[in-house]
């Protein structure tokens, strides 16, 4: 038998090339590694929108939970004035109102006010109890009350005018029930919104005040949103218009702001306000100012005045102007 030579064995022995061991954790660690950073990545995606939206319901929420600070004070410590506490049911009978009536000697004439957001019937910035004054001593009768979301028990969401309005027509209803033949709404920021609001749907006002007029509406929202963070216009109005409603049981579709900016209100209407308010921009009330057919509506719009600071400002101006536009009331009531 001849010796085997080398050359004479198979090269591969029939046998397939097997892959290194080493090859194989590392492609192994490969795959797992990205997919160890897409699940980073997917995990990061979700917390940032999670975070996104929980920011704007946050804002929701505090649009609709506004901090209100306790009553301090009263007419009579304030200012000598005689008053009586009442209360009265809002207009659609979803809750009881609390307030202060403070009568004028055999006067027909009512004057009610419509505190602001994030007020109660004092108001002290503007401040209140001196108009509430000034106006009794015009032979007014004045009614100070509460909106459900400052009530000092009972208290509830804001809901941008929706169920305030509901409660301003109570005030008013109160005011007919007490004699009052003329009846007036002096209103600032956003309750000079309710009271457009509310003038919707009645025929029992005769006349308005509104200072630092605030309409809840998108353009407005998303302005004073800007005044605290940066965020995009879209989608953080859709969004928080998503979240309104379970919080305060409010969508913005509710609020009446379109048919508000188009009213030619049949009663002589003031509208007062300042060119650096940054809560609600004047033009607001420059459009709804040229809306007014009524001869004896107007608009004084203030120089550098700010949110609700005109009377502050401009005390001697301010009540000039409210007195000249009461007295254009009286007129106007004698001419029908």
């Amino acid at each position: 038998m001849s010796p085997t030579t080398g050359s004479d064995l198979p090269l591969n022995s029939g046998l397939k090339d097997t892959p290194s061991p080493a090859i194989d954790v590392l492609t192994t660690r490969n795959v797992s590694l990205k997919h160890i950073i897409i699940a980073l990545l997917l995990s990061s995606l979700f917390f940032l929108l999670f975070c996104f939206v929980v920011l704007h319901g946050y804002i929701a929420w505090v649009l609709s939970n506004p901090n209100v600070a306790p009553l301090y004070s009263n007419p009579k410590l304030s200012k000598n004035l005689a008053y009586e506490d009442v209360h009265f049911p809002a207009a659609d009978g979803s809750r009881m109102m609390q307030g202060w009536y403070i009568p004028a000697d055999d006067s027909r004439k009512t004057i009610v006010f419509s505190h602001g957001y994030g007020a109660n019937r004092e108001e002290p910035w503007v401040p209140m109890y001196d108009l509430a004054h000034y106006a009794n001593g015009l032979n007014y009768n004045v009614l100070m009350f509460d909106y459900g979301f400052a009530a000092q028990k009972s208290k509830e969401v804001a809901t941008g005018g929706k169920k305030e309005a509901e409660q301003l027509l109570g005030a008013i209803n109160l005011a007919k029930q007490r004699g009052a033949e003329e009846i007036v709404i002096w209103g600032f920021s956003m309750g000079a919104g309710t009271a457009l609001q509310a003038a919707l749907s009645s025929d029992d006002i005769n006349g308005m005040i509104l200072d630092s007029t605030f309409l809840l509406e998108p353009d407005t929202m998303y302005h004073n949103i800007r005044q605290h963070i940066d965020l995009p216009r879209r989608p953080s109005l859709e969004i928080i218009g998503l979240l309104l409603p379970v919080l305060n049981g409010t969508s913005m579709r509710q609020i009446p702001y379109t048919e508000v900016k188009s009213k030619d209100y049949p009663f002589p209407t003031l509208f007062i306000h300042g060119t650096e308010d940054e809560k609600a921009p004047y033009p607001i009330a420059e459009k709804l100012a040229e809306n007014q057919t009524n001869e004896a509506s107007g608009v004084w719009i203030v120089e550098g005045a700010l949110h609700e600071m005109i009377f502050r400002e401009h005390p001697k101006d301010y009540l000039r102007k409210v007195s000249e536009f009461l007295s254009r009331i009286q007129t106007s009531k004698t001419k029908k």
